[in-house]
C-alpha cells in the first residue's frame, strides 16, 4: 500500500508540471495573386505541330503539360480556369487546392462543348470569376491558337472592361505560322494528317494585352511555350512570408489519471483492511 501511495504521489507531481509534446509547422503566407487560366479547346487545337518528349502532339495536350507545370511553381496563389471554344465554361474556380486544379485541367479535353473561338466571352467570363477578389494582383492568361469568331462579346471591349477593374492580361498565340497538321478522316474512316491553314489575330491579342498592362507572347514550339510561362512566372512575383508556429500537446492526463487511480485504490486497500482487523 505505502508503493501505491508512493507511486500515486509521483504521478501527481508529474501531472503538476504539465508535461508537454511540441510538434513544429510551417505555414506560408499567400502570395496575393489571384490567377485566371482561360484555355482554347476549339478543333484547331488538335493540330499536330507541337512535340512532347519526342513525340508528336497536338498543341492541347502540351499547353495542358505546360500549365500543370506552372501551377505547380505557385503554391501560394489562388488559380481558377476557364476553357473556350464557341462558348467558355468554367473548369475550375479560384483555390489553394492545386492537386484538385491539376485533375480539373487533366480532364478538359475538345469537342466538350460547340466548335468556334470565343476569345472576348473568355475574357470576359475570366474577368468576372475575379471580378470581386480582394487580391493584391489579379491577372488572367488567356491561350489561344485562332481568331475569334464566336460569342457575343468584342474581345478588345473585354480587355476595356479589365482595365477599368484593374486586371492584367497576358495572351498567348500558340502554333506554328501558315499551315499545320490536323488530324482528319478519309473516305474509310481511317485517320490521318493533313496540312490545313491557321491563322492567329495576333494585332487584338497584342491590343487586349498592351490595354491591359500585360504582354503578348507567340509560341511555336513546346520549348517556346514553357518559357512563356516561365516568363510570366518571373513577371508576376511577391515576396511570401514565413511563419513558424509549434504546437504544444498536453501530456499531463497520462500522468494525472494513473496517479488517481493508484490513490485510490491506495485508499480502498487501507479501508478493506482496516475492516477485518479484530
Amino acid at each position: 500500500m505505502q508503493v501505491l501511495l508512493l507511486l500515486g504521489l509521483a504521478f501527481l507531481v508529474v501531472a503538476l508540471a504539465r508535461p508537454q509534446l511540441g510538434r513544429g509547422r510551417t505555414e506560408i503566407e499567400t502570395s496575393g495573386i489571384d490567377i485566371a487560366l482561360a484555355i482554347d479547346v476549339s478543333g484547331s487545337m488538335e493540330a499536330m505541330d507541337f512535340k512532347l518528349e519526342g513525340r508528336q502532339v497536338n498543341r492541347l495536350e502540351v499547353v495542358k503539360k505546360v500549365v500543370e507545370q506552372f501551377v505547380g511553381e505557385r503554391p501560394g496563389d489562388r488559380i481558377g480556369m476557364v476553357a473556350f471554344a464557341g462558348r467558355p465554361y468554367l473548369v475550375s474556380p479560384l483555390t489553394l487546392d492545386h492537386e484538385w486544379l491539376k485533375k480539373r485541367l487533366d480532364e478538359v479535353q475538345i469537342g466538350r462543348v460547340e466548335d468556334g473561338t470565343a476569345i472576348g466571352s473568355a475574357i470576359a467570363a475570366s474577368v468576372n470569376h475575379l471580378r470581386d477578389s480582394d487580391a493584391k494582383s489579379r491577372i488572367v492568361i488567356l491561350l489561344t491558337d485562332g481568331v475569334n469568331n464566336a460569342g457575343a462579346a468584342n474581345p478588345v471591349t473585354a480587355a476595356e472592361a479589365a482595365k477599368t477593374l484593374g486586371i492584367k492580361i497576358y495572351t498567348i498565340g500558340a502554333g506554328i505560322e501558315g499551315q499545320a497538321p490536323m488530324p482528319v478522316r478519309d473516305g474509310f474512316g481511317r485517320k490521318r494528317l493533313a496540312m490545313m491553314d491557321v491563322e492567329i489575330d495576333e494585332d487584338s491579342l497584342r491590343e487586349i494585352a498592351r490595354l491591359t498592362g500585360g504582354r503578348y507572347f507567340r509560341a511555336t514550339d513546346t520549348g517556346s511555350l514553357e518559357e512563356i510561362y516561365d516568363a510570366i512566372n518571373q513577371l508576376e512575383t511577391t515576396k511570401r512570408t514565413v511563419k513558424k508556429y509549434e504546437d504544444y500537446e498536453e501530456l499531463f492526463l497520462f500522468a494525472l489519471v494513473p496517479g488517481l487511480i493508484l490513490l485510490l485504490a491506495e485508499r480502498w486497500l487501507a479501508e478493506t483492511r482496516y475492516r477485518h482487523l479484530p
